[in-house]
């Protein structure tokens, strides 16, 4: 009788055992595997391809804003050459008489008139260069950074929000004191922040009167008037429009700010346009004027594109308004 082989049973049982363990843990190592890391990979790709097209945007808009200013500047400097060349002109002619007159003067002391036709020719060019000198000196102070000075009221739009605050506070004191000193006098003066909100209460919807004293008081509650703000020129913009609107009066806003958080820049301007009617010759009756802080082109205090759009708002505002937009290079 045979005996049986128990020994190989046992054996291919504990190698049966050995091959499903490992089974197990590879469908085990499988199953705690990160699944959604492809996933994260590819929504950071989109992300940095949708920065990168951001960026891209950004950095052609500022290229077509420069090659703005760059031909304003050419134009600007080729008057100016212009002007210069003509004093030049008039200058030696000036000369030229005065020395023919000294020279006849002193040779014809007798004959009147002779020496009444030169002093007569030298009066018509001394009066030629006064006008023209007049002419120059008119034309710096109805322009001052480009911007026209010929309205009788003025309303200054600050934002006071936190970036501004913090920041470019300084810098917006000179301003709104650079802005104050060009207009010698005016009719009336009213300050709000972005939000609507009036820097004296007594005074709103109504004028503050043009003082030496009125002036001064407005610049020292300006170095700590700090009311809330949403970071968005348009409230203040449309309710100085509403309340302030006057087809008898010219008036100017003056806008400082650094962002514009706010929704689209079309539907601003269309709403503006609407409320600041243009008068028979197409000419809107308030002037809406603004300086750019470049606050939030900081990168180191801001990743967002609020500054640009800020830009891109008040440009359109101006250019549709009769107003100029100043982009400062520092908010220091």
């Amino acid at each position: 009788m045979k005996r049986k082989r128990r020994g190989s049973d046992e054996f291919n049982v504990s190698f049966l055992d050995v091959i499903c363990c490992g089974f197990g843990a590879i469908v085990l190592l499988l199953m705690i595997t990160k699944t959604g890391l492809p996933f994260a990979l590819e929504q950071s790709e989109i992300q940095l391809d949708g920065k990168v097209a951001d960026l891209r945007k950004q950095l052609f808009e500022i290229r077509g804003e420069t090659q703005v200013l760059n031909r304003q500047l050419n134009a600007k400097q080729e008057q100016l050459d212009i002007e210069k060349k003509r004093l030049a002109i008039l200058k030696s002619r000036y000369q030229q008489i005065q020395q023919q007159y000294e020279l006849v003067a002193q040779a014809a002391n007798t004959d009147g008139q002779l020496k009444g036709r030169l002093e007569l020719a030298l009066q018509e060019l001394t009066d030629e260069m006064r006008r023209l000198q007049q002419q120059n000196s008119s034309a710096q102070n109805s322009l001052v950074g480009g911007i026209p000075v010929d309205s009788e009221y003025i309303i200054f739009i600050i934002d006071t929000s936190g970036s501004m605050f913090g920041y470019a506070w300084p810098r917006v004191l000179e301003e709104i004191i650079a802005t104050l000193n060009i207009y010698p006098k005016v009719k009336g003066i009213q300050v709000m922040n972005d939000m609507g909100k009036y820097m004296f209460s007594s005074y709103a919807g109504d004028w503050i009167p043009d003082t030496a004293a009125r002036r001064k008081i407005i610049t020292q509650r300006l170095r700590t008037w700090n009311p809330y703000s949403n970071s968005s020129p348009v409230e203040g913009i449309e309710q100085a429009i509403r309340r302030y609107y006057d087809r008898d009066k010219k008036i100017s806003l003056y806008v400082f700010g650094d962002d514009f958080s706010g929704g689209s820049i079309r539907r601003v301007v269309k709403t503006v346009k609407r409320l600041n009617a243009a008068d028979r010759q197409g000419n809107r009756l308030v002037r809406i004027h603004a300086v750019g802080f470049p606050v939030m082109l900081d990168r180191r205090l801001s990743n967002g594109t609020s500054g640009l759009r800020y830009a891109a708002l008040m440009r359109e505002l101006a250019i549709e308004n009769g107003g100029t937009f100043v982009g400062l290079n520092s908010y220091r």
